[in-house]
């Protein structure tokens, strides 16, 4: 009864900081708008892919992606990069290595729910950059192919806090291996060039070969990028896209259990780095 109590206490705290939190970190985003437009400007990678890729259809289309496919696709892939992006790995690796993380471990909302914040209040200053950039790019496109059912739509909504979740679990998960390692940022560009090979980056999923394909649809890297441009798109019908977004939500909950076991082993050798 007395650790049912003790989580209610700690869940009525979080939920009345939640706001303030949110505020506050909404505030540093704006203020720190620079960094904010540096961090735009280095997710810049789909627009640099769709000049490459349009030099490559620009002969015959490959497949069935010409052109206006491939704008569209990659213009989504911005948008969606722009909004479901997170470096918590980073900001943990650093607090644990300099011993900072003991301030957050004082506040009686659980660092993991502050972390999150500050990476969800960021994601529309980011969109208030690239969105009407793509939109009005996306506008030139003659008949861009975009989803029209609504349900459909809908799933991609569905999809997209999917992705920002598997991002930043995934973030969570490496960075809090800085509780047992020097450093987890080597660790965090093996997943990132994984995520570059694999999610739809740099190549659209379709045009993997079957096997490849086959691996990437039981590895969270698809769901972190490429469902969502895939409804965007409309490739998928609401059958399919429901299997798709069942297999995200999985992901999802396997990367939260990685984080929670992670977290709580490595929490107790945070006094033997902390500065």
């Amino acid at each position: 009864m007395t650790a049912a109590r003790d989580l209610q206490r700690r869940a009525r705290a979080t939920l009345r900081a939640l706001p303030t939190m949110a505020r506050i970190a909404f505030a540093e985003a704006l203020a720190y708008r620079a960094e904010v437009v540096v961090w735009t400007l280095a997710t810049t990678m789909p627009l640099v892919m769709l000049a490459l890729w349009l030099a490559v259809a620009e002969e015959a289309p490959v497949g069935r992606w010409g052109q206006r496919e491939l704008i569209t696709y990659f213009l989504c892939a911005f948008m969606v990069r722009q909004l479901t992006g997170s470096w918590s790995c980073w900001q943990i690796n650093a607090e644990v290595r300099d011993g900072t993380l003991a301030m957050r471990l004082l506040r009686p909302v659980h660092p993991m729910v502050a972390y999150a914040i500050e990476q969800l209040v960021a994601a529309p200053v980011r969109g208030m950059l690239a969105i009407p950039v793509a939109a009005v790019a996306l506008a030139w496109v003659d008949a861009p192919p975009l989803a029209r059912d609504p349900v459909v739509w809908l799933l991609w909504a569905i999809s997209m806090l999917g992705a920002w979740l598997i991002s930043l679990l995934a973030n969570f998960a490496i960075g809090c291996t800085a509780l047992f390692v020097e450093s987890s940022v080597k660790i965090m560009d093996i997943w990132l060039a994984l995520f570059f090979v694999l999610s739809g980056y740099t190549i659209p999923v379709e045009l993997f070969p079957r096997a490849v394909r086959a691996i990437g649809d039981w590895l969270p890297f698809r769901y972190q990028l490429g469902l969502p441009i895939e409804l965007m798109t409309g490739i998928h019908d609401r059958a399919a896209a429901l299997s798709l977004l069942g297999r995200q939500w999985l992901m999802v909950a396997l990367l939260a259990a990685v984080v929670t076991i992670v977290w709580r082993r490595g929490i107790g050798r945070f006094a033997a780095y902390g500065g």
